[in-house]
């Protein structure tokens, strides 16, 4: 038996009713799709947001301290000057650190104020405490305590950096080098005279005379002029360095005895 015609109506009419409640659904749905690029720009928008902070946090985390930071300046500068010498200006310096003028100048107020501070660093920074003690340690002969200055002493000042820093500043009239060079002759050439007199049983000198400051010149000279030719003229030098003091201080013990046992009639 064929079913009855309203079973018929109520499929269709169930058909309609669905056809015309999916019809809203699909203006609904239409709709809703600019809530989605809405909510897509949103969660966009969060995910910006949170990589903010980490690109903030990974720009400060190599940002440097203000103590670093002038650390660094002054680092590149001593290796800047230590290439051109001491002609160059501010505006060049802050170019070749790869700043600016304004944040060299917030750590140093003026060319001279960083060429102090270098002296500084580079010159009297490495003077060791110690050197006071050995020079004048009486337990040890003399020409064993020069032996181990010597040494020490020339592994810090025969480097190229030190050398052509004190060679650029002398041509260029920076104080450098005669600041220096009064601290040689305080710290290390007046105490080798002293006790030198010392040592041979002779009248220690309150002031060392200009002729005897003069030969002390000639030991450290030699030495010193032994890293001239090996970082400024880059030439071959013929002995080890420990070979190089040992036989300038044979010179300087022999020749200074003579010159001592002159003058008193010994």
């Amino acid at each position: 038996m064929s079913p009855p015609h309203g079973g018929r109506g109520d499929e269709a009419g169930g058909a309609s009713v669905a056809g015309k409640t999916a019809q809203p659904a699909e203006k609904k749905d239409k709709t809703a799709q600019p809530a989605k690029a809405k909510g897509k720009q949103a969660t966009q928008g969060e995910a910006g947001s949170s990589d903010a902070p980490a690109a903030a946090g990974a720009g400060r985390k190599h940002r440097l301290s203000a103590e670093d930071r002038r650390r660094d300046i002054l680092e590149k500068s001593i290796a800047y000057f230590a290439q051109v010498g001491f002609d160059g200006g501010t505006r060049e310096l802050a170019r070749h650190l790869g700043t600016t003028q304004p944040l060299l100048y917030r750590y140093f107020p003026n060319k001279d104020a960083l060429i102090q501070e270098i002296y500084k660093v580079v010159y009297l920074d490495q003077w060791r405490p110690a050197w006071d003690v050995l020079l004048e340690d009486r337990t040890r002969p003399l020409r064993e305590r020069l032996q181990v200055f010597y040494e020490e002493y020339t592994d810090v000042i025969l480097t190229p950096h030190w050398m052509r820093i004190y060679f650029f500043a002398g041509l260029k009239g920076v104080p450098i080098n005669e600041r220096y060079l009064a601290l040689v002759e305080e710290r290390i050439l007046t105490r080798i005279i002293r006790e030198f007199h010392r040592e041979c049983g002779l009248p220690v000198p309150a002031t060392v005379s200009p002729e005897d400051l003069e030969i002390a010149w000639d030991l450290q000279g030699g030495i010193f002029y032994y890293g001239v030719r090996k970082y400024v003229y880059r030439s071959p030098v013929h002995v080890e360095k420990p070979a190089m003091i040992a036989q300038a201080l044979d010179v300087f013990f022999a020749g200074y005895k003579a010159v001592l046992s002159r003058r008193n009639g010994l």
